[in-house]
């Protein structure tokens, strides 16, 4: 396939304008670190930048974090870290089992629902995660849930600015420059940069063109 044409299908893939001011009250929430598994009894920070479009740090904001998992439920407030945009929570996971993270912007109705996340007694010989399983989680923890859908994650709010990944593959290569520099495959493109760790970047690449998507 000629590097053209693969270059057409990336701007497909991930390339849309941005909103106008008129429809400006909304932002991209994204986690920094995302942890696989939570210690029950221990608390944790969780450090998640607030954009405005993705792109404009947000200060002065109030946010809140929601715990939750069956009747359970607290609310804990997020903090400057002092870094522009920047805040952190710290959390503490009672029980073991599955919780629900819902980290609320305080900007507009820009909210994001995280894929629950397990906690466990004890640190030990925990399952490592698939590849695939932790890029469907980063994909609603990185903000690209905010412009995207995608059937194998929850989709609680999405401004739908990008194409529905369901079920699609794109070549390797070009999905890894995508997402570290959106403007070095296109540079019209409207896409903010992530700022993805090459990790973080493996991860979403084997859960956009997993298997079980492409064959949808």
């Amino acid at each position: 396939m000629k590097p053209k044409l693969l270059t057409c299908m990336l701007s497909g893939l991930l390339l849309a304008p941005l909103p106008t001011s008129s429809i400006g009250g909304w932002a991209v929430i994204s986690v920094e670190h995302l942890p696989d598994y939570a210690l029950s009894g221990r608390s944790f920070d969780l450090v998640f930048a607030v954009r405005q479009h993705g792109v404009e740090p947000l200060s002065g904001l109030e946010p809140k974090v929601d715990v939750s998992s069956g009747g359970f439920r607290k609310s804990v407030a997020a903090t400057p870290t002092g870094r522009e945009g920047v805040y952190r929570a710290s959390l503490e996971i009672p029980n073991p089992g599955d919780w629900t993270i819902t980290i609320n912007s305080g900007f507009g109705p820009s909210r994001v629902t995280l894929v629950p996340i397990t906690a466990v007694q004890a640190a030990g010989a925990l399952p490592v995660l698939p590849a695939a399983e932790r890029g469907r989680r980063l994909f609603v923890a990185k903000g690209c849930v905010t412009c995207h859908t995608h059937g194998e994650v929850p989709t609680e709010k999405s401004w739908n600015m990008g194409p529905d990944l369901t079920g699609k593959r794109y070549p390797e290569e070009l999905l890894r420059q995508r997402l570290t520099d959106p403007k070095s495959v296109m540079p019209e493109a409207k896409m903010p940069n992530p700022e993805l760790k090459s990790a973080e970047i493996a991860a979403l690449t084997a859960f956009i063109n997993s298997e079980r998507q492409a064959g949808r």
